[in-house]
């Protein structure tokens, strides 16, 4: 990646998008943040990257923060799924006047490149295993509503202002700095506090639901290949997921202790992301197995 250009980064206070800022910053971008609440991670934020506390549906206010920008990586979300369930209206008015407010500042501020967090949760119920990005969006809850809505917008202001746009499909997502009460948490977070406090990890629903975690390192690794491909910037649509997937209870044992059952919840039951594009397109493949993360994330807790 070239040094010395200019990146922003929306909702880099946030799990993914800290470890972004972090990697753009250290590779010589000058790195912008935007995030209406960093307080949960002010004292980590890179030193290097420039904070803004700004919400990205203000849209007269972020669009001179993007002004002279190459690239805008929009990774601000409220990405719970129960909260979308429990509150469509507020949820929808963040996840996508959001979104929409962002792709119109980045366009008159003449961006080049606005690099979209999108959701394999815009999946939903497939009959067939893995999913590939070819299959019809079928979301089961507001949250992959709202950000499969936000791929439309991002490949119609593609066409229509002419801004180059590609949207990513994270696949649950893992690492070091996971707050394991936010949002990000999934079941990873909260297995590891229940280790961590010594209480019976919860799973909702009889454990054979399974996902594809991919880890955060592969998915910043994959949004710095999007920056500079040349063969993406028109709406295209690429799975980042790490091609595997277990089962909760496989997962829960990979934690070990005690384990309660609770009521199963609105979700699909099943996921596995086909990544055949994101080698094709960004010349991405994930470098970490779940083992080798869920070891990392013990250690760093001191359970291993």
């Amino acid at each position: 990646m070239e040094k010395n250009k200019k990146a922003v980064v929306t909702g880099g206070a946030g799990f993914i998008g800290s470890h972004l800022v972090a990697a753009l910053a250290d590779a010589g971008w000058e790195t912008h943040i935007i995030d209406r609440d960093p307080s949960f991670r002010r004292s980590t934020l890179s030193k290097k990257a420039i904070l803004h506390e700004v919400d990205v549906r203000s849209t007269e206010k972020i669009q001179p923060i993007l002004e002279g920008a190459d690239v805008v990586f929009h990774t601000a979300a409220v990405p719970r799924v129960p909260y979308s369930i429990e509150h469509p209206v507020e949820t929808t008015d963040e996840n996508i006047t959001g979104t929409v407010s962002v792709l119109t500042a980045a366009a008159r501020a003449k961006v080049r490149r606005v690099i979209y967090s999108a959701s394999g949760s815009a999946y939903g119920e497939q009959t067939t295993l893995p999913l590939v990005e070819t299959m019809t969006a079928n979301p089961v809850n507001p949250y992959g509503l709202q950000k499969y809505v936000g791929e439309l917008f991002a490949k119609l202001w593609s066409s229509t202002y002419g801004i180059e746009t590609v949207s990513l499909r994270y696949f649950n997502v893992y690492g070091p700095g996971l707050d394991p009460n936010g949002p990000y948490a999934l079941a990873i977070g909260r297995f590891l506090m229940a280790r961590k406090n010594g209480t019976p990890i919860t799973i909702y629903g009889d454990g054979t639901i399974t996902r594809d975690f991919t880890h955060v390192r592969d998915v910043v690794s994959a949004n710095m290949l999007a920056a500079e491909s040349p063969n993406v910037g028109h709406g295209e649509v690429i799975n980042i997921g790490a091609g595997r997937n277990v089962s909760i209870k496989a997962l829960a044992d990979m934690f070990g202790g005690e384990i309660v059952y609770r009521p199963a919840r609105i979700e699909a039951h099943d996921s596995l992301a086909d990544n055949r594009k994101a080698k094709e397109l960004l010349g991405w493949e994930p470098n970490i197995k779940l083992e080798d993360g869920i070891a990392e994330l013990k250690k760093d807790s001191g359970l291993l």
